[in-house]
């Protein structure tokens, strides 16, 4: 989750201007804001990180069965998000666009772009570091559906 914290951080940082909070509040405001919605993603991450694990029956899914489980959580992150941005722009007016958002259907493309992007880059960087840090383990899955291996050195 520490990976995925520093990658939303820095995805929240980069699409703040097209945001009318950039203009309108303080860096106090700015900041806690970041913080905020940065800690938001880790939730909807972990969350549908945790569904994705119920659904294919493993808890080892990104090393195990990446593709299924990270479609589960690009699908369900940018589901829960387009609802959030048309929730919190529209309906509870918590935040707004600026004028320079892409958008397609009335939702801010860079939140969903972020769940296109973030959740698959996770999981590859966590298959590559979890090899780096802590080499290759013999994992086999408890679903006798999967049936999947690997090999240990």
């Amino acid at each position: 989750m520490g990976l995925t914290f520093v990658l939303n951080l820095v995805w929240e940082f980069a699409q703040l201007r097209l945001y009318t909070l950039w203009y309108s509040a303080d860096g106090i405001r700015i900041a806690w804001s970041l913080l905020h919605c940065t800690l938001g993603d880790v939730v909807i991450a972990l969350a549908m990180f945790v569904v994705a694990g119920i659904m294919l029956w493993c808890v080892d899914w990104p090393e195990l069965h990446p593709w299924p489980g990270g479609v589960i959580v690009v699908i369900g992150t940018m589901a829960f998000t387009a609802w959030s941005e048309w929730y919190n722009v529209y309906r509870a007016g918590n935040w707004a666009y600026t004028a320079s958002m892409p958008m397609i259907f009335g939702i801010g493309l860079s939140p969903l772009m972020q769940w296109l992007i973030l959740p698959p880059m996770i999981v590859a960087m966590h298959r590559r570091l979890g090899t780096m840090l802590f080499g290759r383990h013999n994992v086999q899955s408890t679903n006798s559906t999967y049936g999947f291996t690997r090999n240990q050195p």
